[in-house]
């Protein structure tokens, strides 16, 4: 039974045990590029180059969401652990699946759809990011770009890239928008860690 625990910061520890905590999704230091600076408790990059989250998309249908906080050269979407992180942009094998800063969505080096040119996403915009195993569909401060894309085979995980400045925000969870319909944030497999 779980019951709050008392905080034993400074008191030399007291032997209480920290209840089992799912663990954050959030980028993973341990898949990234070469260049790439993760800050903001794995929740910003920065530099160049790529990064996975530390979790896959097991579940039949996710939700995760970026922020553009500073516009360069940037891409997001999905890839498999088997992508070149340090080789941007991604999209140009069969390993990621991703929309480019151009409004282009790029697998296996095809462009496999485009944004509205009206709706290129600028500096302070939210590009969420729907997959459900199928088909990835992008949606632009809430809105659904009717922009789906497919391709990419096997266990992907979130990934994004930046070169030239860029730097975005990862929010796996505490959208700024309403996940679609269905649609819920990354969620761990529940196994003992």
């Amino acid at each position: 039974r779980a019951t709050s625990l008392k905080c034993c910061c400074g008191e030399g520890g007291t032997g209480h045990i920290p209840l089992k905590e799912m663990p954050t999704v959030q980028l993973d230091t341990h898949h990234m590029g070469t260049d790439v600076v993760i800050v903001k408790s794995g929740r910003r990059i920065c530099g160049t180059g790529g990064c996975l989250a530390n979790a896959p998309l097991h579940q039949n249908k996710s939700y995760f969401e970026f922020k553009i906080q500073s516009t360069g050269v940037w891409g997001v979407g999905v890839a498999t652990q088997k992508v070149n992180l340090n080789q941007v942009p991604l999209g140009r094998d069969t390993n990621s699946l991703v929309l480019r800063h151009d409004g282009s969505v790029y697998h296996n080096n095809e462009e496999k759809n485009r944004l509205p040119a009206n709706s290129l996403p600028q500096e302070g915009d939210i590009v969420g990011i729907t997959y459900d195993h199928v088909e990835l569909n992008l949606y632009l401060n809430g809105k659904n770009m009717h922009c789906p894309a497919s391709g990419i085979r096997g266990t992907v995980y979130p990934v994004v890239y930046v070169d030239d400045s860029a730097i975005l925000d990862c929010q796996f969870s505490d959208f700024y928008h309403t996940a679609p319909q269905g649609f819920e944030k990354i969620l761990f497999e529940q196994q003992i860690f």
